[in-house]
């Protein structure tokens, strides 16, 4: 029942955005006679179009960009961009929701920003400056400052809930299927997923954790794993609902690996803190006056999900920017001359397939080695004293 349910929202979702992607064109709503009352908005307005034309000459001059195409991939959105070509844009705005001390709470679609184009119920898309990518609130003087709060959705927060949807649809199947077939071999995606399943409790959680401890940690082992995973698989597909950079994101990677630490802090116990502030056989001058070695500890409590967070943002941020990089070279060769453009092509797309042949080790290594270096700090944090 629960696995119909999700299945219905999440077609209903997706024939939502199927309905939202659209062309998003330039498009300018009719102005307001120009009266004393609104002649400083309309100032602003204007000078706000100039940058933009400004910003869009400067794009002409200088030409491709490799940088800001690589980073303009590899970055957040407030839509899922599908395609452009020349001054069409086809992709699926997604909701904004904006709470403001001064306009109150908001909802709407992006594309009512025409991609930064247009102001929109007081609220702007800034494509330049420190608040570059974030929509802020104009006020009567025609300053701008970051709303009260922001819900809005993003491409990465999206590709979540698509990601746990897939998981969540994928396991209780499994689950049902095991109910029905007790005793029997598994059939269909049994096959895949219990062999994983199986690798993770008895070469990761038992041998790290102990065999009378570790099924209280195999849940979360189970869905940091998966969940990794699959997102990372995600992001290797060019199309919709593909092509989402999460675990490519520092912020992501931050909460998982805060809930590895927090899980971590929760289940120590006396001998694991003792370890930190206490450390036995360890010379008494380098505990007082001093605290040499406990700060040493303290230190590498909070290095451990450093270590873990950085790790998947990198490996994972720099397998996409290397192939975004060979494909950059198409273009600042073609600029150089069409001819380099077209010799350089096919050795750029060899390139490219390579790295995308590597990037699907890399996305189960990292989702196997985050998941093995979680269960060796629960089982350090739950060790007995020996």
């Amino acid at each position: 029942m629960i696995r119909k349910i999700i299945s219905y929202i999440l077609g209903a979702v997706f024939f939502f955005m199927i309905l939202a992607a659209r062309p998003q064109q330039q498009e300018h709503e009719p102005q307001p006679e120009h009266t004393e009352e609104n002649l400083s908005t309309d100032q602003h307005e204007v000078d706000h179009e100039a940058e933009h034309e400004g910003e869009h000459e400067g794009e002409h001059e200088t030409g491709f960009a490799p940088g800001e195409f690589i980073f303009d991939h590899i970055g957040d959105a407030y839509e899922w961009h599908i395609l452009t070509y020349k001054d069409f844009h086809l992709s699926i705005p997604l909701p904004v929701i904006l709470i403001s001390e001064t306009k109150g709470f908001n909802v709407f679609l992006f594309s009512k920003f025409h991609h930064g184009h247009d102001d929109y119920k007081g609220f702007r898309l800034e494509t330049a400056g420190e608040n570059r990518g974030k929509i802020v609130e104009i006020f009567e003087d025609g300053t701008t400052e970051l709303p009260r709060l922001n819900l809005s959705f993003t491409k990465n927060s999206f590709a979540i809930l698509v990601s746990l949807s897939l998981l969540l649809w994928i396991f209780l199947s499994v689950a049902k299927a095991y109910k029905k077939r007790k005793g029997k071999a598994p059939t269909g995606i049994q096959n895949l997923v219990e062999p994983v399943i199986l690798f993770i409790r008895d070469d990761i959680a038992i041998p790290s954790i102990g065999k009378k401890k570790y099924e209280k940690f195999l849940p979360f082992l189970l869905t940091i794993f998966f969940f990794i995973f699959i997102n990372n698989l995600m992001g290797l597909i060019p199309i919709f609902p593909g092509g989402a950079n999460v675990t490519g994101n520092i912020t992501v990677t931050m909460l998982l690996a805060l809930f590895t630490f927090g899980i971590t802090s929760l289940n120590g116990n006396k001998n694991y803190w003792m370890h930190i502030f206490n450390p036995p056989g360890v010379p008494w001058w380098l505990k007082f006056p001093v605290p040499l070695m406990p700060i040493i500890e303290i230190v590498g409590m909070f290095t451990k999900p450093f270590v873990l967070m950085v790790r998947l943002f990198a490996n994972i941020s720099a397998g996409h920017i290397i192939a975004l990089g060979f494909f950059s070279l198409i273009f600042i060769f073609g600029q150089m001359q069409v001819a380099m453009g077209y010799v350089v092509s096919p050795l750029s797309l060899a390139f490219t397939i390579f790295m995308t042949m590597l990037e699907l080790l890399v996305a189960l290594i990292q989702a196997y080695v985050f998941t093995l270096l979680s269960a060796l700090y629960f089982g350090m944090a739950t060790a007995e004293h020996h």
